[in-house]
């Protein structure tokens, strides 16, 4: 009877044919990921690019300081991944502190991102370095103020 596939593999190299009884060679190269960062939107002034290492309080007075003294109609606050939640809270708190006066527009998105999968060893001469593709959601928040009419 073949053992089950273990959800989560140890690496690539030991991932083998599961279910179909053979027996596999463990290959003793290991892999680190290497994560990429992201593609880069254009940035204007009014861009901005929430993440979870910056403090919160700090990001949402960064985005009111650009609606509030600098000189913007409107502000574009994007967010990837783990930080879409992180960029809607900003968006919301932005709205309520202007009592209403901001309005929201929101897009999703979907962004490729590459990874690179580097052998730990790197004496050994047959193992190269691979690349592997994901896609991640993205949300995309225009803040602005209305225009009067």
């Amino acid at each position: 009877m073949a053992e089950p596939c273990s959800p989560a593999p140890k690496s690539l190299a030991q991932q083998g044919a599961c279910g179909e009884g053979a027996a596999v060679e463990m290959d003793p190269v290991e892999f680190t990921l290497r994560k990429r960062l992201p593609r880069k939107l254009p940035k204007r002034r009014n861009d901005v690019y929430v993440n979870m290492k910056t403090d919160f309080r700090a990001q949402l007075a960064r985005c009111q300081k650009l609606l509030d003294g600098g000189g913007q109609r409107e502000i574009c606050v994007h967010g990837l991944g783990l930080a879409i939640n992180r960029a809607i809270n900003i968006a919301l708190q932005l709205q309520a502190a202007s009592q209403g006066a901001l309005q929201l527009a929101a897009n999703t998105s979907t962004v490729e991102l590459v990874d690179d999968l580097e052998p730990e060893e790197a004496g050994l001469g047959g193992a190269e370095p691979l690349t592997h593709t994901r896609n991640n959601s993205a949300i995309h928040i225009k803040v602005y103020y209305p225009d009067p009419q």
